[in-house]
């Protein structure tokens, strides 16, 4: 009786220490009125307020969709772009955890918190375009199952790629909360989450594209292809880590203080090798678009408004991005490497947008222009993910170093399989004496 009633005062206890400590995080970490800070707040209520109009009286109170644009703004460049951006996370965890290349571990958990929060809060997106968002839950609890639908297959992707890209991510948490038993348990975990959430990434990144497949007779005949789902997950590479340029040449200013001079030098290096992969699959991505635009023949609809834009998009955001890269490269020019992820940004915007709503339902009289309310919840969400980021940066080892049990665990862990290499050297040279 008596040690029971003693774990469960050390459980309250502990419990109570939790709730201060958390408390106490919630306190800002620098000033608050500034010019980010007033600017976010505005847009935040605002977006806050349409939706709360949008809920009450139905998506045409705020939106311009209709039957023939059934989805606009909150989908095309929230959901769709959105995807793509996040692709960073499952290339970057390839390499560092499958492929063992150190060099970008220093920039591994900022990568894969960007791609947790952004799919986060585009899920949040799509949950707003919705006519009925409490029938987002049907693919999950088994309410008419459409297992033959890319949109379920795209549903369970979602939320598995998530909880696989947070128990990726949680290793940081415990070690921002000083949980070393559960640290150490996660630790164990990472390597089969991170092959399960590549799988699952590499496969919804395409399937994205794959919805249009069912659209052929809406998408204008220079964007649509049979091989969209490959063209979604080949650009899904290069827009991912053209993303993680732009936040870390950010973060290294804004965050400066929070990175150690030997990972603040690895930097420029990262950059370089970044810029190499980005290069190579852009040169591939452009590759298979001519090839596509040459099997199709569609050579007629480049003298038109939308063959102009085609072109625009091809040869001003893949091609001059993809020079740009390589010869930033050879000339170990960083900021030309950054100029040339903004312009992979910019295209892969472009890109997503053409697909999924300019050059979708082409040939209709009736056109799709998002309103100003709909532009102000695709801002409310961008500067809430950037909010949330700033807030988990500044308080739990991200870009910092992790706590000096946490190195001394992970040193521990790699020190058996040093001594067992050692042990099977030493072996080897008896055995040839």
């Amino acid at each position: 009786m008596d040690n029971k009633t003693g774990t469960v005062s050390l459980v309250k206890s502990e419990f109570k220490k939790f709730i201060k400590f958390f408390l106490s995080e919630l306190k800002p970490k620098g000033p608050i009125l500034t010019p980010f800070n007033i600017l976010s707040f505005v847009i935040i209520m605002t977006g806050i307020v349409i939706l709360v109009i949008r809920f009450a009286k139905g998506l045409g109170s705020v939106t311009n969709l209709s039957q023939e644009y059934p989805w606009g703004l909150w989908i095309s460049f929230d959901v769709i772009t959105g995807v793509a951006f996040a692709g960073g996370a499952y290339v970057l965890c390839f390499m560092v955890y499958i492929m063992r290349i150190k060099k970008y571990h220093p920039i591994i958990r900022v990568t894969v918190l960007n791609g947790f929060l952004a799919y986060a809060f585009y899920a949040g997106a799509l949950v707003f375009d919705l006519g009925r968002p409490w029938n987002i839950v049907n693919p999950i609890i088994g309410n008419s199952f459409g297992v033959s639908s890319v949109m379920f297959l795209v549903a369970w992707h979602f939320m598995l790629y998530m909880m696989a890209e947070f128990i990726e991510f949680s290793p940081a948490v415990a070690e921002w909360l000083g949980w070393k038993r559960i640290r150490k348990i996660l630790g164990t975990l990472t390597v089969g989450v991170v092959i399960f959430g590549i799988t699952l990434s590499t496969l919804h990144q395409s399937a994205l594209g794959a919805l249009f497949l069912i659209a052929k007779s809406k998408i204008h005949p220079l964007w649509y292809t049979e091989f969209i789902p490959v063209l979604f997950f080949v650009s899904s590479i290069f827009a991912g880590l053209s993303m993680v340029i732009f936040e870390g040449s950010i973060s290294q200013r804004v965050f400066r203080h929070q990175i150690s001079p030997q990972n603040h030098a690895a930097h420029y290096g990262i950059l370089l090798s970044l810029a190499k992969i980005c290069a190579g699959t852009m040169f591939v991505y452009l590759f298979l678009k001519i090839l596509v635009f040459f099997h199709g023949q569609h050579y007629s609809y480049l003298n038109t408004p939308l063959g102009y834009l085609f072109l625009t998009e091809i040869l001003g955001f893949v091609l001059l991005p993809g020079i740009l890269f390589t010869e930033s490269v050879r000339r170990r020019n960083f900021g030309l490497i950054k100029i040339a992820a903004i312009l992979t940004l910019v295209g892969i915007v472009m890109n997503r947008l053409n697909t999924s709503l300019i050059a979708f339902n082409w040939q209709s009289a009736v056109k799709y222009y998002p309103t100003w309310m709909e532009i102000m919840v695709t801002l409310m969400i961008i500067f809430g993910e950037i909010l949330v980021f700033r807030w988990i940066v500044n308080r739990m080892p991200i870009l910092k170093e992790s706590p000096e049990w946490a190195r001394s665990e992970e040193k521990t862990k790699r020190q058996p399989q040093t001594t067992k290499i050692e042990e099977e050297n030493e072996e080897w040279k008896i055995s040839v004496i």
